[in-house]
Order: structure tokens, then sequence, then C-alpha cells
């Protein structure tokens, strides 16, 4: 009987563990940045010549939270050179983390390189401008008639 019941327990446990896994998986997918990646890779983006852009998202993770803000973006070389948070009364801050890693912050079919802060925190910028239009679907064809 002692064995049914640990049985019996040891399964409600595993199955708890596994449905907890599954949860986290479908709220991690769902985050800010994932969705905008999603969106990226399927469709694609232009490339990201030299200069100012006004209307960046700015994604900040940490572990498997993220935060997506307006902001904007200044652009060298083809190389983020200055990143600008939108505050709520429409002006930009200077946004001042400072990268664990000296590497050029390049950007890829319309996003940033990945960089870590100090804090661990992981940040990327989005060219959302620069993404390519939704390709046209399929156009159905009519239904007979008696004509």
């Amino acid at each position: 009987m002692k064995k049914t019941i640990l049985a019996f327990t040891l399964f409600i446990s595993v199955t708890l563990a596994v449905s907890s896994q599954t949860t986290k998986k479908i709220e991690d997918e769902s985050n800010c940045y994932l969705k905008w990646a999603h969106k990226f890779e399927t469709r694609g983006a232009e490339d990201v010549a030299d200069g100012s852009y006004p209307d960046v998202i700015i994604s900040v993770r940490n572990g498997s939270e993220a935060d997506c803000f307006s902001g904007k973006c200044d652009v060298k070389e083809g190389k983020v050179s200055a990143m600008y948070v939108k505050l709520e009364d429409g002006k930009f801050e200077l946004m001042k983390k400072k990268a664990r890693f000296d590497i050029p912050i390049t950007i890829n079919n319309g996003m940033s390189l990945s960089f870590i802060t100090m804090d661990d925190e992981i940040i990327n910028v989005l060219f959302i401008k620069k993404i390519k239009p939704k390709k046209a679907g399929f156009e159905k064809a009519a239904e007979p008639t008696d004509d």
C-alpha cells in the first residue's frame, strides 16, 4: 500500500513539474522581444544605413523577462553608436548601460547584435520601420456557378 501511495505521489509531482515547465515556456515565448524577433525572422528587413532613427524599439531582457521601450538610435559605420529611451513626456534620455564586453554592436536583418550589460541585462535595438512588408497571400478562386 505504501508503495502505491509513493508511486502515485511521484506521478503527481512529475506531472505538475512538466506542466509548470510547459506553462513557463509559453510565457517565455510571449514576451515582446520574442514576438518582434519572430516578425523580423519571418519577414526579413532592409539594410540599416548610417544615420539617426527616432522610431526604434529597445529591448531589455533579464532572464526570461523582457521589456520593450520606444527609443531612438544613432548608427555610424553600420554599428549602433548611441541609444536613447523615450520618456513619457516625449523627450529622449541617453541609455547609459555599460557593456560587459567591448564588442561593436553591429546590425543584421534589422536587429542589433545582443549585448550584455554589467548588470547581466541583454539589450537589442530593433529597427521596426525596416521590416519588409507582409507578402500578399494567394487569391482564392471563384466558386462554380450554373451559367
